[in-house]
């Protein structure tokens, strides 16, 4: 399955997934929509809140993550969804755009 382009709303057992920064800064995309839609919280950076679940691609100075910092995220993340069989987690494009990686890059 793959995550629609333009999330509005959630199901009760869906979780939306995006690129976030460690300070938890959710000022511009996806975070922004977590933020104002999905209960992401200000200030938090990982893991899950509300239905949302922050995967961190900027460090709290907001630079940006190595990929072996963010593959450690993605790692968690993982770990976290197979403990969670009953929940649709809905995955964002994560580490490109405003990080600079390549799909291709964060693919790997």
């Amino acid at each position: 399955m793959t995550t629609p382009e333009n999330i509005t709303a959630l199901q009760p057992n869906q979780v939306f997934v995006f690129g976030s920064n460690r300070a938890g800064r959710h000022g511009a995309g996806a975070a922004r929509l977590a933020y104002n839609k999905f209960g992401a919280k200000w200030g938090q950076g990982d893991g899950l809140m509300g239905q949302s679940y922050g995967i961190s691609t900027k460090d709290r100075r907001l630079g940006v993550l190595s990929i072996r910092e963010i593959e450690i995220g993605i790692d968690r993340f993982l770990r976290f969804a197979e403990h969670n069989p009953d929940t649709q987690f809905l995955v964002t494009k994560i580490g490109y755009g405003l990080t600079g990686y390549s799909p291709t890059q964060i693919a790997a």
